[in-house]
């Protein structure tokens, strides 16, 4: 079995496409959404549709659950305030009911997927520090979690200290407890504009980094197009 796990899509779908046109070649049988749909570039509906279409399990982000309400935007930036006000008009409401649906955390085989942290999943929190991870370690009831939501691809593990480490390739150890970062499909902030997902091989354990290039002109174009601040689209080829 060869698991796509992905997430942050943001509304990119040109990013999004070629994750999924990438897991088709690498071989993957099924697929994983972290979250995040929505949010900050031009094409929500068609990417919460592409989603949909994988019949695949969802977690909801804190971009998802904003989309599907109204009323105040507090603790989003400026910036993204002004994109998720203008995709919640985008967005009818089915979409919405399907994303206020959306549960904050699984277990799926005998891993664990949540978009933030596993300690408060609905506080919206950051996994970034090696106290952050041991938090969520403390609610971690299986060997690995695959979380999202800081756009940046790390894993943290567990021994006599958490360690903070990147990756390309992976063969996770037994004896260890993993909490592992896909990185993000359409908005990474790891200085790669590159669209990144992972592929897990539950029976051998394991975990590949994919990077995948796609048509960032075209998604720069519609963001521009829609109306929606020149940086959201600028900002995008610099992985940030």
């Amino acid at each position: 079995m060869r698991i796509a796990i992905f997430g942050d899509i943001h509304s990119n779908l040109e990013a999004l496409q070629s994750v999924l046109a990438d897991a088709q070649t690498q071989g993957c049988t099924h697929h994983i959404c972290l979250g995040d749909l929505v949010g900050y570039s031009a094409d929500p509906v068609a990417c919460i549709n592409l989603v949909r279409s994988l019949d695949c399990p969802v977690i909801k982000g804190n971009h998802d659950e904003q989309a599907a309400m109204s009323g105040s935007l507090d603790g989003f930036s400026e910036l993204a305030a002004t994109a998720m006000n203008w995709t919640r008009g985008q967005i009818g409401e089915q979409d919405k009911e399907w994303l206020r649906s959306l549960r904050l955390q699984r277990v799926i085989r005998d891993f664990t997927v949540v978009h933030a942290t596993l300690d408060t999943p609905y506080k919206w929190g950051y996994i970034v520090t090696p106290g952050d991870a041991a938090a969520s370690f403390t609610y971690q009831h299986t060997p690995v979690c695959f979380f999202g939501h800081t756009h940046e691809p790390f894993l943290f593990s567990t021994g006599i200290v958490v360690h903070k480490k990147t990756f390309d390739q992976i063969k996770l150890n037994p004896g260890k407890q993993y909490l592992i970062n896909s990185g993000s499909v359409g908005q990474p902030r790891d200085h790669d504009w590159r669209a990144a997902y992972l592929i897990y091989q539950p029976e051998t354990l394991e975990v590949e980094l994919r990077r995948i290039p796609y048509d960032i002109e075209t998604t720069q174009r519609k963001i521009l197009e829609a109306g929606l601040p020149a940086e959201l689209a600028e900002r995008l080829a610099l992985g940030k």
